[in-house]
């Protein structure tokens, strides 16, 4: 530890280390935080009409075939029509969809008010996104509290580039503006 620098030795001496079975899970939550997100809004067509889902659970996972996935808590009222469902659309938040992103939180409006257009998998769409990634199921994982779901992607629409995307990180939402180059 003696060859660190000082300023990275502070930060350690104020750390602390847990074990996260057996810390209240606020703290495994609050470091999860630390992570920033980007924010999206995942659309499925459910069995009584469209359906989303607010989501920071996304990432992709092969360029060949092109595959992403994304992390629905079981316990969302939701769960089960992404989860069996052929077909679902990811939605990139940009900086400025903030309402967007509240509209699909538990006890949001949904798609009260919009007309979505459908994919041709019948997923709906949400227009004026940073970034739309139409995705077929490709696969689902137990993933304790959530199910993994891994889509192959099918069709990818983007913005112009001058899109900042919205970002979550400890527990609040902002927005990217990338000044290193």
């Amino acid at each position: 530890m003696n060859r660190l620098p000082p300023e990275t030795r502070d930060r350690l001496a104020d750390a602390i280390t847990f074990h996260p079975a057996t810390a209240e899970a606020r703290l495994f939550r609050e470091a999860l935080g630390r992570f920033a997100t980007g924010v999206t809004v995942v659309t499925v067509q459910g069995p009584d009409g469209p359906l989303g889902m607010t989501v920071n659970s996304f990432t992709s996972v092969s360029l060949n075939p092109p595959l992403v996935l994304w992390c629905p808590a079981r316990a969302s009222s939701r769960h089960d029509a992404f989860v069996g469902a052929r077909a679902w659309s990811v939605h990139v938040l940009g900086a400025e969809q903030l309402k967007m992103c509240l509209r699909f939180t538990r006890g949001g409006a949904q798609f009260a008010g919009l007309d979505p257009a459908v994919t041709e998998d019948g997923a709906p769409v949400l227009a004026g996104v940073a970034a739309r990634f139409d995705c077929r199921a490709h696969a689902s994982h137990d993933g304790g509290d959530h199910t993994v779901l891994i889509g192959q992607v099918a069709r990818v629409t983007v913005a112009g580039p001058d899109d900042h995307p919205l970002v979550f990180a400890a527990g609040r939402f902002g927005a990217f503006h990338p000044d290193i180059g």
